[in-house]
């Protein structure tokens, strides 16, 4: 036994001398591999150095004309001192006030007559009472009959002063709007921006149905966009099909005809297919011509949702034909060839084999498609009337018209959201798919 042992100790010792002699050869590969990354890296720091240097200029250039611009336009939607800076004094006096209290104390009216003066002197009387009266109807007018009270002198209490002249300014809701307009970071915007208000004790719900106008409008346009999207991918993969099989010569001049309207003005395009599909357009008129229709069933095909998506289509058109190209065109043959050899039916090997090597291309240009359609604005304000307006249109409006500003802002969030959120989930379904 004690040799048995004594032979067991010494495999023991011999096995645990090739374990460390293995443990050290590890932890010698494992540091040689280390300097060896660390001198690449240090090779490749010049190399990665110049090209910093080659792209900073670009960098810098689109960090000024692009995303500060876009950056500081956004703020606007949570960021609104527009009150806070007129009214100070008058915001600091209500911070203690609560609506069920009633009318505010005097130090309010006295401080907001103040401010009512200094605001007037600076020419900015204006903006702020068109700023509150997006939150409450008759506000601008409030404030401007509130101004024509201010230049009294002898007054030791201005409350009466105010009351007297008008009801409105003893109403805690009058108050109420001046003190949540007052606070210079708000959610107000955004919330209102997907159909939702803050009520006077601080939870959230629907607007009236009568106001319910944005939430309707994203569904619309991301409608649109999803047709925009089909329609335009079932066009361009049977056309990209053909341009990838043809001759060189005839390749080269049917992409030519597919790039065409890339070197036509816009506007021309769209006036283009007004006169095609208008009333007593060529379409109507052919229809008509050759029986299809009688004169009073003449169809309406534009000025509505359905000249959104034809136009639309017929834009985006190029855009998905394009990369679904670029992925045919890299499809060796030989792989169709193959699959018939082994005896797969033409329908079969084509639906097995080549249509799942062209799905890059085809989610390519359909998410190119949508995100391009929801954007829309041009199409839909010129072909598209009043049932075919889209999101792009009403930020269009509060920027040109009502210069809503930052309801414009939280508008442009909310499909900034959408769109972020859509391209998330195609990437990683492509991703998985490659998986």
């Amino acid at each position: 036994m004690s040799q048995a042992n004594r032979y067991g100790s010494a495999g023991g010792r011999r096995i645990a001398g090739v374990s460390w002699a293995m443990w050290g050869a590890d932890n010698m590969r494992t540091t040689s591999s280390t300097l060896l990354k660390a001198a690449h890296r240090k090779a490749q720091r010049p190399e990665r150095l110049r090209g910093f240097l080659l792209i900073a200029p670009l960098a810098v250039f689109l960090a000024f004309t692009f995303l500060a611009p876009i950056s500081s336009f956004l703020v606007r939607a949570v960021y609104d001192p527009l009150i806070a800076d007129a009214f100070p004094n008058t915001v600091d006096a209500l911070k203690s006030w609560k609506p069920s209290e009633g009318t505010p104390p005097e130090a309010v009216f006295r401080a907001f007559r103040d401010e009512l003066l200094i605001t007037r002197d600076r020419g900015t009387i204006g903006a702020v009472g068109q700023r509150l009266n997006r939150d409450a109807a008759g506000m601008r007018s409030l404030v401007q009959r509130g101004l024509s009270i201010t230049d009294q002198t002898g007054v030791t209490e201005w409350k009466p002063v105010f009351v007297g002249a008008n009801e409105q300014w003893a109403l805690p809701e009058t108050w109420s709007i001046i003190k949540n307009a007052g606070s210079r970071f708000t959610l107000s915007h955004l919330l209102q921006a997907v159909d939702l208000v803050k009520t006077e004790d601080g939870s959230i719900e629907l607007r009236p149905e009568d106001q319910r106008v944005n939430n309707y409008l994203l569904v619309r346009t991301l409608l649109v966009g999803l047709a925009i999207m089909t329609l335009s991918t079932l066009l361009a993969f049977p056309i990209a099909l053909a341009i990838a099989r043809a001759s060189p010569s005839a390749a080269r001049w049917m992409m030519t005809i597919v790039l065409l309207q890339f070197w036509t003005s816009v506007l021309a395009r769209i006036v283009s297919w007004i006169v095609l599909l208008q009333n007593r357009g060529v379409v109507n008129d052919l229809l008509v011509a050759t029986g299809v229709i009688a004169e009073q069933q003449r169809l309406a095909l534009i000025y509505n949702m359905l000249g959104t998506i034809l136009v639309g289509t017929y834009a985006m058109l190029p855009l998905v034909i394009l990369p679904i190209y670029s992925v045919m065109k890299l499809i060796p043959p030989s792989y169709l060839r193959a699959a018939t050899s082994l005896g797969a039916h033409p329908f079969e090997a084509f639906w097995r084999v080549y249509f799942p090597l062209t799905l890059p291309g085809i989610g390519a240009g359909a998410s190119t498609a949508f995100i391009l359609s929801i954007g829309y604005f041009v199409t839909p304000a010129l072909v598209g009337g009043q049932s075919g307006t889209l999101y792009s249109n009403i930020i269009a409006y509060h920027m040109q018209t009502s210069l809503n500003w930052a309801l414009a802002a939280a508008l442009s969030i909310v499909i900034l959201v959408v769109v972020i959120s859509l391209y998330t989930v195609l990437n990683r379904y492509m991703r998985d798919r490659k998986a």
